[in-house]
């Protein structure tokens, strides 16, 4: 797959960045392989960053609501934010609450599914309300408006192509959280408000891991942790089973973009730094493709990629230590 379109670093202007530090936690799509980011997350926070703003995609954009609102909510309650327990308020809630296929979305009756699609009325083959209801339930937007760590999400408008950018202030903002989760053709478009002209999905389709739309905000230093392993698929599936095709279609495409994703930033970063800017990229991913079954995962299966994501956190991170 060709790169996604971009603008070229050496066309971006050097003296119209910012000279203060942004320090940005970036999290990239993954759909339930965000357990893996979440077990990076900790390791993260364990290690001292204290981003003052966390950008989301898909998983990702789940994954920063959740961290912002408990960050925030800490701040509103003592005056400041205990960054590992915000970490550690994300693990539990994975462990908690993401145990099974059906806490997320349960498979639609296969003769509705065809009555919809016969008559143009597709509704996905996976209905994601009890992943809405787990939004709703937990999320207080006011929080999330009212606190000093900044959020934004990204979906995609699938009628006009457009990838969006929001914030808490937008309105309907837990619905763009919703449509930046929702898989394409395994779930439901998402209409925003009352404007039927448009219907978002996974952020994903074109971007997975938000690190130019950070950039573009002034972050200067970024964490950002991706799902993906850099070389994809090792093990073997059925490629008879449509959910399961599907599934790996959408991360052959995802694997793509965000290799692309990060390989601009990083170029963006390196000539910066020449031009004696102060920027800093770390980039925490699998070194091998994650495993999970949509269909039939377990608590424990969350629990490993939690622990995946840990290790992987930590060694990154010591291994800057070291070479520092």
């Amino acid at each position: 797959m060709p790169d996604q379109p971009t603008i070229p670093a050496s066309e971006v202007h050097s003296d119209l960045l910012p000279t203060s530090c942004g320090r940005t936690l970036v999290l990239g799509g993954g759909s339930l392989k965000g357990a893996f980011q979440c077990g990076a997350i900790t390791a993260i926070f364990e290690k001292g960053f204290k981003p003052e703003a966390i950008y989301g995609i898909s998983v990702g954009s789940l994954n920063a609501t959740f961290l912002v609102h408990e960050a925030n909510r800490q701040h509103a309650e003592t005056g400041r934010i205990d960054w590992p327990k915000v970490g550690r308020v994300l693990l539990e809630f994975w462990i908690k609450h993401i145990t099974k296929p059906d806490d997320v979305a349960v498979i639609r009756s296969r003769v509705l599914t065809g009555y919809n699609t016969l008559f143009s009325r597709f509704d996905g083959f996976l209905d994601n309300t009890p992943l809405r209801n787990l939004i709703s339930e937990h999320i207080d937007v006011n929080v999330l408006k009212q606190g000093p760590i900044k959020l934004k999400v990204g979906a995609v408008n699938v009628i006009e192509g457009d990838m969006v950018y929001v914030s808490p202030n937008e309105a309907h903002f837990l619905d763009y959280v919703f449509a930046s989760s929702s898989l394409p053709f395994l779930m439901p478009a998402v209409q925003i408000g009352d404007d039927r002209r448009k219907a978002f999905l996974d952020g994903g389709l074109r971007e997975v891991a938000p690190l130019r739309e950070a950039i573009d905000d002034g972050a200067t230093e970024l964490m950002c942790v991706a799902c993906h392993a850099k070389r994809i698929f090792n093990e073997s599936f059925n490629h008879r089973n449509l959910l399961n095709l599907m599934e790996r279609v959408k991360d052959i495409t995802v694997n793509q973009i965000v290799n692309n994703d990060i390989a601009w930033a990083e170029r963006f970063v390196d000539r910066e730094k020449l031009r004696g800017h102060t920027f800093s990229l770390t980039v925490i991913r699998p070194t091998e493709p994650l495993s999970l079954n949509l269909q039939k995962f377990v608590s424990d299966d969350i629990g490993k990629l939690i622990v995946q994501g840990y290790k992987a956190g930590t060694d990154v991170l010591r291994m800057i230590t070291v070479n520092s």
